[in-house]
């Protein structure tokens, strides 16, 4: 069983930055490859990153490739997305997601197995 916290959303400036984090529970935090997604008022659930369990490999929507950043710390329990020159459009509920998978880069939300509660992220233009 993992449980996952996101924090670090906010109201930030286009063009500004924000870091989220997701601290997890459980021992075999590190075993685990971890995503996040987000969802815009009436729109569905998009990928948005995604961190492999050694954090060797990642994999970003081409939506934020260039702009977004996942990584890990296995030692902290702790997944970060940090995201720069944000846009109208990043707004957003954003969640972290854990699943255990090999040689594989997991996007759709039903690969992944724990869930975060969510943070708001809003970007005024």
């Amino acid at each position: 069983q993992v449980q996952l916290v996101e924090s670090g959303g906010g109201l930030v400036q286009a063009g500004g930055s924000l870091r989220l984090s997701c601290a997890a529970s459980g021992r075999t935090f590190s075993s685990y490859a971890l995503g996040w997604f987000r969802q815009a008022p009436g729109k569905e659930r998009e990928f948005v990153a995604g961190i492999t369990w050694r954090g060797v490999n990642t994999y970003y929507a081409d939506s934020v490739k260039g702009r977004f950043t996942i990584s890990r710390d296995n030692a902290k329990n702790t997944v970060y997305l940090q995201m720069n020159s944000l846009k109208p459009e990043d707004t957003a509920v954003y969640y972290c997601a854990a699943t255990r998978v090999d040689n594989y880069y997991p996007t759709l939300g039903y690969e992944y197995w724990y869930w975060g509660q969510g943070t708001q992220v809003t970007v005024s233009s």
